[in-house]
């Protein structure tokens, strides 16, 4: 029988059971980072945050700079190979760490993030293993404070327990989800320029505000396009029905029922739902069995976000759905909305309450300028499917890969 001290996989020529250590053990020294406050300012030495350390990377969507002329200590400098580590944060954040593997000598880190210092611990290797669930919630289990603001004192970590193997397998494991991590970053940077891509042309293969004709078209057409209202380009519309009672028994049926969740998670087409309606639910609100093909529009909560149904389904009033019997022209009508979200053209139609919302006469009433010919209108759409679908190829492959590397850490770890 396998030993509970020996992960269920290994690489070949590694037999010895895993030690188990504390974190006194490792340890050699912890030292937080600068006071000094950093500015949007986009010159001086880029400072890491709490908000840019996350559990195993780093983010810099928000970025700060220190001054240039601050006198930042080289203490304060981080160094390929620096484990970082949050000390203070919300309850449910706090204690977030990973291991810095950009360049050396250019980042500054602050005061509310520590950098610990080791011996006998591969830091690549320890990224990993201090994110596994094992460690993380013993991590948390050592917060103080509240909710809101908690903190986690490194003397207080000197108790966490986990196991480790000699240093040439931690170097080996290391090795190997460092490779994967940046496998699935160049995924993640392929997928992020083909979204770019495609809102680029959103915005230059459909008429800016005033203009008949977009800036870039197929060759061969030259006609003004014209002005459409959104309820002259479909054949059906109407917004969808929440079921009056919240008894479960409304949702024990084998009718899809579309939520705003079902539309968040959705990357343009929706092909299954969270939740399935009984028959006696859909009698009793105004709701209808969208047909598949049909587009689905968010009014309230994710106003704007759209979708392709990709099987029949009733949905929440939350929704306007709109039937086409032309699916060039639907599909051209779903880019044009696209960019309606883009461009945030829903905002200025929205109702503002307790929520702001859409209402179906502002749907209905939407101004678009469309091609007149229907070539121009396939050609188009057809172009959009296409980036779509390399999109969606993407997408598969990147989330393949982190499924992949969730096995891997659940077997390659005790």
């Amino acid at each position: 029988m396998m030993s509970k001290k020996s992960p269920q996989l290994r690489f070949e020529g590694f037999t010895d059971d895993w030690e188990e250590r504390k974190f006194k053990d490792n340890i050699v020294s912890i030292q937080t980072g600068t006071n000094l406050l950093g500015s949007a300012v986009n010159e001086g030495t880029p400072l890491i945050k709490m908000g840019n350390l996350q559990r195993g990377y780093f983010s810099f969507k928000k970025l700060e700079y220190l001054d240039s002329n601050s006198n930042v200590g080289s203490e304060d400098i981080v160094n390929y190979g620096d484990f970082l580590f949050n000390t203070r944060n919300t309850l449910e954040l706090v204690g977030k760490g990973a291991t810095w593997t950009g360049i050396s000598g250019k980042y500054a880190f602050n005061s509310n993030i520590a950098r610990f210092k080791f011996d006998g611990i591969d830091t690549i290797f320890f990224n990993y293993l201090y994110n596994t669930q094992q460690v993380i919630s013993q991590v948390h289990a050592r917060a103080v404070g509240t909710t809101s603001v908690s903190a986690v004192y490194p003397r207080d970590l000197n108790s966490l327990l986990y196991y480790l193997p000699s240093i040439d397998e931690q170097q080996k494991i290391g090795s190997f989800f460092k490779q994967l991590d940046d496998t699935i970053a160049l995924h993640q940077r392929k997928l992020d320029l083909l979204k770019e891509q495609k809102k680029a042309f959103l915005q230059k293969m459909f008429p800016k505000n005033g203009a008949k004709v977009p800036e870039l078209r197929f060759a061969g057409f030259a006609d003004d396009w014209e002005e459409r209202k959104l309820s002259d380009l479909f054949i059906k519309g109407g917004s969808g029905g929440t079921p009056k009672s919240t008894n479960k028994a409304f949702y024990d049926g084998d009718i899809p029922f579309l939520g705003i969740s079902d539309i968040t998670k959705s990357n343009g087409f929706i092909n299954n739902t969270e939740k399935h309606i009984s028959s006696d639910g859909l009698n009793s609100s105004a709701a209808w069995i969208v047909s598949k093909g049909a587009i689905s529009l968010a009014m309230y909560a994710s106003v704007g976000k759209l979708a392709i149904l990709n099987i029949d389904a009733a949905t929440s009033q939350a929704f306007y759905n709109m039937i086409f019997d032309d699916y060039d022209l639907r599909d051209l009508v779903y880019q044009r909305l696209n960019k309606a979200n883009e461009l945030s053209e829903w905002n200025k139609l929205i109702s503002t309450g307790t929520q702001s919302n859409l209402n179906a006469d502002k749907v209905k009433n939407f101004q678009m300028y469309l091609p007149k010919n229907h070539d121009e209108i396939k050609l188009i759409s057809t172009f959009f499917k296409q980036i779509d679908n390399t999109v969606a190829l993407h997408q598969r492959k990147l989330d393949l890969l982190k499924e992949q590397k969730k096995g891997f850490l659940q077997k390659m770890f005790v």
